[in-house]
């Protein structure tokens, strides 16, 4: 029902412009007394701001006098406070606040706009247009002490909020937004809000520009679909300061009550999905990075781009990329939560300079997995990927798993020796991997004493000094020869020449290097201990 319609020649105040048409005077007195203003039909068909049927005369209004209204407007009846409420009315023609200071609150519904909206350096308390037909929003450095919802709202040719500073919240949700002639969609580069920015559900066909954005708490693109097959990226937001959490995950459909939450067991969800590459380089989020089900497409030249990020926790849990390229080369996080499957195969991975204090997997993550993780990120060797993971496995309690990354790290580097060094490589790891297995160690050491001293109760041992020797006993010979700085009195009393010499020596080489991995091993074992 409109209410401030069927106006009375009493009603007209001095100053009340004379070519002011029914509408516009209906307009006129209900934003005096604070009202809504409805000019819908009540068919849901013909008042759909977004479909093709006419809105004739009846339904329109100028957008000079709107803007009239705000900036200059009456005074609001006694005991009101004048607002421009409006629903199901066309605004023809530009409607240009550039630069004004709007006091009145503004709230439009179901309205279709002829031609674009201008607010540039505009000031005002709290806007709010929901389910509107724009052409284009332009709003630079726009200015609201409140809130700015745009919900539902379908703009053919882009927003540009650059530099905006909105007072509390910016709301997107569901809005559907097209590029404008530079490829954006919404260029919102440096735009300040005070508290949410919420674009759930969001259809962005453009790039959406978020570069230097400063979020006082949460930005949420729970189910957003971003689409930018036209150039390379289609969430550009480098340098985005967030308070606490970045949402790029499901929604629920079809439950307002859903809005803000993760949607529960059995809801129609929504997810979020990125048709285009994603930077976020250098950003700060607060709280989190939660990428939960998100589905990324990319070509082979694009990427999901977290260059040195820095956030308490980062949710790695969407789906796995088919092309393109993970790049988290010098993020800094403390939390890694990770799913197996969610990271890219070999060559497709960048983590050089990642570093991670505690890792979370969700579901099963078996080392052999986390190891492949770790070899898909370098292509070419190096050793902090290896040593960091052994470091917070470590820290976990996970001492034996922290050894196994140790010596897969030794491994991966025996490939780059030369064919000497290789080889040699190869002896430590079939004879004590690399001393990270100190019971194989202990073995060898068993084998080799037991077999020494078969062989050694065959030796031509004349005594160095006749008389001066103790009784000869091929166990503790051959034992005095593997243990190193014990003496267990049998060496040093007896003569070997020849190949028995040889042995000698080989059994002292080979007693200091298994024992020491044996010690190594042990010491280890005390201090996990």
């Amino acid at each position: 029902m409109t209410e401030g319609a069927g106006l009375r020649d009493g009603d007209l105040p001095d100053g009340l412009p004379n070519d002011l048409t029914a509408a516009e005077l209906g307009m006129w007195q209900a934003f005096r007394n604070g009202s809504v203003y409805d000019l819908s039909s009540g068919d849901t068909v013909v008042d759909d701001p977004h479909g093709g049927h006419p809105w004739g005369d009846d339904r329109t209004v100028r957008a000079r006098i709107i803007c009239w209204l705000l900036l200059d407007g009456p005074p609001a009846l006694a005991g009101r406070v004048s607002s421009l409420k409006l629903v199901g009315v066309r605004i023809s023609d530009t409607m240009d606040l550039a630069g004004g200071t709007v006091v009145p609150y503004v709230e439009m519904r179901g309205c279709r706009f002829d031609r674009e909206i201008r607010l540039p350096e505009a000031h005002f308390t709290t806007v709010r247009l929901v389910d509107c037909a724009v052409p284009r929003l332009e709003a630079a450095r726009v200015h609201t002490e409140g809130d700015l919802h745009l919900p539902r709202c379908r703009f053919q040719g882009g927003i540009r909020l650059t530099d905006a500073q909105i007072g509390t919240d910016l709301l997107l949700n569901q809005a559907i937004v097209y590029r404008d002639r530079s490829g954006r969609s919404i260029a919102a580069d440096g735009i300040s809000v005070g508290q949410d920015l919420q674009a759930e559900m969001l259809e962005s066909h453009g790039e959406l520009s978020l570069r230097g954005a400063n979020i006082g708490v949460s930005l949420s693109l729970r189910g957003a679909r971003l689409v930018n097959p036209y150039t390379r990226l289609a969430l550009n937001a480098p340098q985005l300061t967030v308070g606490r959490t970045l949402y790029l995950t499901p929604a629920g459909v079809g439950s307002p009550l859903l809005s803000g939450r993760t949607p529960a067991r059995g809801t129609r969800i929504q997810r979020f999905a990125c048709q285009g590459g994603v930077r976020l380089d250098d950003g700060r989020f607060g709280d989190a990075v939660d990428l939960e089900r998100a589905r990324f497409t990319f070509t082979d030249e694009q990427e999901l781009s977290l260059r040195r990020i820095q956030t308490p926790e980062l949710r790695f849990l969407g789906e796995r990329p088919e092309r393109g390229r993970v790049v988290l080369s010098g993020a800094r996080v403390v939390n890694l939560m990770d799913r197996a499957d969610a990271w890219p195969g070999p060559g497709l991975l960048h983590m050089g300079g990642f570093s991670y204090e505690n890792l979370v997997p969700r579901g099963p993550f078996p080392l052999e997995r986390r190891l492949e993780w770790v070899a898909a990120a370098t292509a070419e060797y190096n050793p902090e990927p290896y040593e960091l993971l052994a470091s917070v496995l470590r820290n976990g309690g996970e001492d034996e798993d922290a050894r196994e990354v140790l010596l897969a790290k030794q491994r991966r580097r025996r490939e780059t020796l030369p064919p000497a060094a290789k080889l040699w490589g190869y002896a430590q790891d079939w004879m004590v991997a690399y001393g990270y297995r100190p019971g194989r160690a202990a073995v060898w050491m068993a084998v080799l004493w037991a077999a020494s001293s078969v062989a050694f109760a065959y030796a031509d041992h004349p005594p160095l000094k006749g008389g001066e020797h103790p009784t000869w006993s091929p166990a503790l010979f051959a034992l005095d020869l593997l243990l190193p700085v014990i003496d267990l009195g049998q060496v040093g009393f007896w003569q070997l020449s020849g190949a028995w010499q040889w042995l000698a020596t080989a059994m002292i080489l080979l007693g200091w290097i298994l024992a020491t991995t044996v010690a190594a091993g042990a010491t280890r074992t005390l201090r996990r201990s």
